[in-house]
């Protein structure tokens, strides 16, 4: 297997610690006036997104983690357990309920992903940033209510709630930043 030497080190490397798949989010090199470089490194854990803080002397190295990204399609959830299926070869994988986090809000059938395997199992699933939902069930709007920035909470196609501005009626699509799970705006259907 691979591995990076110090002088390697940067932001967004993936490599191995403790048998687990880590991801360098931050490094700065600092040069003591004595003695050796240190590599002050921040590392988030690729499957429980801990974020570990190491410092690594010149001449150290890290093994490379045997982590892919891979372009993926929803299949179906079957109840804690989600389907996906790899676009290139048709492989398909199982994710449970806590690989998928929150993401399981904006996932509907036939939906394209990106998925992260590590040592050829998935661990971790990301929808596109934007999401077009149907609305399924709301309240209806108080009449006279026009007071800016009025939300109330409604229920889309996939069981989530999301909360949308008061004039949202059911039957409407909306659009969702997947990222923050807000609401961005009403689409029209032609």
């Amino acid at each position: 297997m691979a591995s990076y030497k110090t002088n390697d080190f940067r932001k967004g490397l993936r490599v191995e610690i403790d048998n687990e798949p880590y991801l360098m989010i931050e490094m700065n090199f600092v040069k003591p006036g004595k003695g050796n470089a240190l590599y002050k490194c921040k590392l988030r854990n690729l499957i429980r997104g801990t974020v570990l803080d190491r410092t690594y002397k010149g001449g150290d190295s890290l093994e490379a983690a045997d982590v892919e990204e891979i372009d993926c399609q929803f299949l179906y959830r079957q109840t804690d357990t989600f389907y996906f299926m790899n676009n290139t070869d048709y492989d398909q994988y199982e994710l449970s309920e806590e690989q998928v986090g929150d993401f399981w809000k904006y996932l509907k059938e036939g939906m394209k992903c990106h998925a992260v395997l590590w040592n050829g199992n998935p661990i971790t699933i990301t929808p596109p940033n934007h999401v077009e939902l149907t609305v399924e069930f709301c309240e209806p709007g108080a009449k006279g209510d026009t007071a800016t920035n009025v939300t109330k909470p409604v229920k889309v196609e996939t069981g989530a709630e999301i909360i949308c501005p008061a004039f949202i009626e059911m039957g409407n699509v909306i659009k969702v930043d997947t990222r923050t799970g807000d609401y961005v705006e009403r689409v029209n259907i032609k």
